[in-house]
């Protein structure tokens, strides 16, 4: 194994793989919009065969989890129709596919983190279509593995953490929620893990144990008020006063698990991997975008 299609190009986790699976050892293969588009399955098919990949990473999904409510039906296509796509020509070469989901395809009101045998209960379309997207690719190949994670933050990108650090340039006061519980994940760390993964797969052979659910987020929980103030005492900026605020005094159009954490054991116990906590991939993240 060494050629690994990812795609998603851009993004958040892709670029992060882009340095993490060359660091073991694999080629790196980007794919994107707009050579890349799951409206047009021949572009699928065609990125396939210029690839020849052993293994594939599915990055690429709607992420704009507001917007998701006015159009479902397009994040069902790209969520839940993508995935089955790329499971479906993954299962013709014969080759494992890690396809990366969220904790959003639970409700929150478990009161303790989640692990991969709780029954999910998405509340917003994103939740749905993303489990959807679950469900057809594991049906569709079985050398799948779903990756859940949450609260995806990088250098790039469109994330919480860059958001608070503009807003706190901006801003003397913000108003951060503190009543919604879930675990940051750099996704530098997130893309060291999935490379780790499949140098297992690549050293061992794919069994059965490989397949199916894990979870795999930073270690440790927070909210996303303690998360703001970890931002800023962390970056060394200026910081603005934060207020802490509950769920219902700032509505969204989707709504969000209020708890989310997931539990970790099984990526742990299976491939001997725990990312590192939420505080060192935070630490990790600012000092890339210093440049440092």
């Amino acid at each position: 194994m060494r050629r690994i299609l990812v795609t998603g190009r851009g993004g958040q986790l892709a670029t992060g793989l882009e340095t993490a699976l060359p660091a073991q050892g694999f080629d790196a293969i980007l794919v994107g919009q707009p050579e890349f588009e799951f409206d047009d399955p021949a572009t699928v098919a065609a990125a396939f065969t210029a690839a020849e990949p052993d293994a594939v990473v599915n990055c690429a999904a709607w992420t704009a989890v507001d917007a998701a409510e006015d159009n479902e039906p397009a994040a069902f296509h790209a969520n839940a129709l993508g995935p089955a796509l790329v499971a479906a020509h993954c299962a013709a070469l014969g080759i494992p596919l890690i396809q990366v989901s969220t904790d959003y395809v639970f409700d929150g009101r478990k009161g303790a983190p989640y692990l991969e045998t709780d029954t999910p209960n998405p509340l917003s379309a994103y939740g749905r279509t993303k489990l959807a997207g679950e469900w057809a690719a594991l049906a569709a190949h079985r050398q799948t593995l779903v990756l859940r994670t949450a609260w995806v933050f990088a250098p790039n990108g469109n994330n919480f953490m860059r958001t608070m650090l503009r807003l706190g340039a901006e801003r003397p006061e913000l108003r951060i929620i503190a009543d919604q519980h879930g675990s940051p994940t750099a996704a530098p760390d997130l893309a060291d893990a999935i490379a780790s993964i499949l140098a297992q797969i690549r050293q061992e052979g794919w069994q059965e144990r490989h397949a199916g659910v894990f979870h795999a987020t930073g270690s440790g929980f927070t909210t996303w008020h303690g998360f703001a103030e970890a931002i800023f005492a962390e970056a060394g900026v200026q910081r603005p006063t934060l207020h802490p605020i509950t769920t219902s005094e700032y509505p969204t159009k989707a709504v969000r698990p209020t708890d989310g954490r997931l539990d970790g054991t099984r990526l742990e116990k299976t491939f001997g991997l725990r990312l590192p906590s939420w505080q060192d991939g935070l630490r990790r993240v600012l000092r890339s975008q210093r440049g440092d």
